[in-house]
């Protein structure tokens, strides 16, 4: 990418949008670790959830999908600054790897369980990027109207085959959790749960990659084009949805209220995810970036720094989330070793293995994210200064 100042401020927009999307991740996380109704009943389910805690869950729907956007994105800018087709390819592949490999021990064991037991091992969104990374490393050699159409068929057709079950396919049936249906893919030891599979992230990934085009393209040109396009992929999801005969496997319904049926409208599927939820959260992302296209915010600003060090943000919030978790529940309790013992109900432990008032009201969960995304800044702005200082290869990795 030329060296140039519309290359610094496309660089700004991007890494303002991916700061605001990794705060709004940590508050997922928070609500897993936290939050007392969500270990009891999914934030989805419009019998007992309150519509504060479904739209603390919807907000984070952004997350995964313009990440994984924006990352392709990265990638076509990182190959405009003169890499070679080889070079690009040799990059993702080994990035993907690095990632997957993250995804199994510093994710699994300091992350999400702290445990080093891998009776059960459960695929999610690091192993979704990374190995999206690897598909992206063979598939950006295509003509790149051919990737786009490529791209676009497996995020608008991938619904077709939502009635396609793994049991269908005997033998075979491992292949299809991995590319298509959460589930079990693997029996025995250790058990692999596949909770991202691949299509469509890798098209969204693609997607992505193809988009970055438009960044090369003149700062006002290029904000009307993300004015539109969002705007019509936003357009998309309404009529799509109020249609309700595809694009979701969940079909909204006239609820108890008006606000619930809007809920309903907006509770579409991540699991994976559908073309009603990546439409849905797509377009308002790409509306943001068109409008943030003029906005200049110091290096030091919490977006700024956030969305210059993604993954390393990733790979420390959620072992200070756990840990303080665990803090509190040793102050609460005066034991945490249930909290050691078992995995939280919010991921896939029993609720009657912790005590019934576990955990915090949604208020005081809200107050825990700040404090944490706080705590965040520091040592994020240190890494992100110490990648502005030096050009090390490994620091591209993390």
């Amino acid at each position: 990418m030329p060296d140039t100042p519309g290359a610094q401020n496309r660089l700004q927009s991007i890494d303002i949008l991916r700061g605001a999307i990794m705060i709004i991740m940590a508050l997922d996380h928070v609500r897993d670790y936290f939050a007392t109704d969500a270990q009891h009943f999914s934030p989805e389910d419009l019998t007992k959830t309150t519509a504060a805690l479904f739209l603390t869950r919807w907000i984070t729907h952004f997350c995964a999908p313009v990440f994984m956007f924006l990352a392709g994105s990265g990638a076509f800018l990182w190959q405009q600054r003169g890499h070679t087709g080889g070079e690009m390819s040799r990059f993702l592949v080994t990035r993907g790897l690095w990632l997957i490999f993250i995804e199994l021990t510093v994710v699994r064991c300091l992350g999400f369980y702290f445990t080093f037991d891998y009776s059960l091992i459960v695929l999610l969104v690091i192993w979704a990027i990374g190995c999206s990374m690897i598909a992206l490393a063979v598939l950006h050699y295509l003509p790149r109207r051919v990737l786009l159409g490529v791209s676009l068929a497996m995020i608008f057709l991938h619904n077709a085959f939502d009635k396609v079950q793994a049991e269908q396919l005997g033998s075979l049936g491992w292949l299809w959790h991995v590319l298509h249906q959460p589930g079990v893919a693997v029996m025995g030891s250790p058990v692999i749960f596949v909770g991202y599979p691949l299509i469509p992230w890798i098209g969204v990934m693609s997607a992505g990659y193809c988009f970055g085009e438009l960044f090369l393209l003149d700062a006002e040109r290029r904000r009307a084009i993300l004015l539109r396009l969002g705007s019509a992929i936003t357009a998309a999801f309404l009529v799509v949805r109020a249609l309700n005969i595809y694009g979701d496997a969940r079909h909204w319904a006239v609820q108890k209220s008006a606000a619930f049926t809007v809920l309903s409208f907006l509770n579409c599927t991540k699991y994976p995810p559908s073309l009603d939820y990546l439409l849905m959260t797509l377009g308002p992302a790409i509306i943001v970036l068109g409008l943030i296209e003029h906005v200049r915010i110091g290096m030091n600003n919490p977006l700024m720094v956030f969305g210059r060090v993604p993954m390393f943000y990733y790979v420390i919030h959620l072992p200070l989330i756990h840990f303080l978790a665990l803090l509190a529940a040793g102050i609460q309790y005066g034991d945490l070793l249930f909290m050691l013992k078992h995995p939280l109900p919010t991921l896939g432990g029993d609720a009657k293995t912790f005590p019934a008032d576990y955990g915090f009201s949604l208020a005081g969960c809200y107050l825990w994210w700040a404090a944490i995304v706080v705590s965040l800044y520091f040592p994020c702005r240190w890494y992100a200064n110490l990648k502005a200082r030096r050009r090390d290869p490994w620091l591209s990795y993390l």
